[in-house]
């Protein structure tokens, strides 16, 4: 894929960790692409949801898993706006993803290169491509914010 199709669907991430935001929740967003198309958009819900479970990867997967009727996603791409945690990189190496693009690297739960890499692991039947640092920046700043705005509430 182009970098410049990277980046146009890595701002579609930004856009879902953005309502992410907007609703309380961690900004955090991912798409999945299957043969040039959007086949899943989606941002973290796990306090509207109640579910540990509710990541932004997670979610993505489970909607483009029933709307192209399969579980091995093994021709798409996932773009999440931060790498994934451990439960998110299983996720997504489970359904086999051909590509995982990312923005800013995450030192303290990172599974796609920084505390482990999961998606990478030769011991694993399956790994990915991965291309790392997308629109970092902008993720980085999305992040930062919601999280300072979060402590302000906390201690003013």
């Amino acid at each position: 894929m182009s970098e410049d199709k990277d980046i146009e669907y890595m701002r579609m991430a930004i856009q879902q960790a953005g309502e992410a935001a907007a609703a309380g929740e961690v900004p955090v967003g991912a798409v999945i692409v299957c043969d040039g198309k959007v086949a899943a958009k989606a941002r973290n819900g796990r306090e509207e949801r109640e579910s540990a479970l509710a990541h932004a990867e997670i979610l993505a997967i489970e909607e483009a898993s029933q709307k192209l009727g399969r579980w091995r996603l093994s021709d798409c791409t996932i773009y999440v706006t931060k790498e994934p945690c451990p439960m998110c990189a299983g996720a997504i190496y489970q359904a086999r993803m051909k590509r995982l693009v990312y923005g800013p690297a995450d030192q303290k739960a990172g599974a796609a290169g920084t505390l482990y890499n999961i998606v990478q692991d030769g011991r694993l039947n399956w790994q990915l491509e991965v291309e790392s640092g997308v629109l970092e920046e902008e993720n980085v700043k999305l992040l930062q914010d919601f999280f300072r705005a979060r402590r302000s509430l906390y201690h003013p």
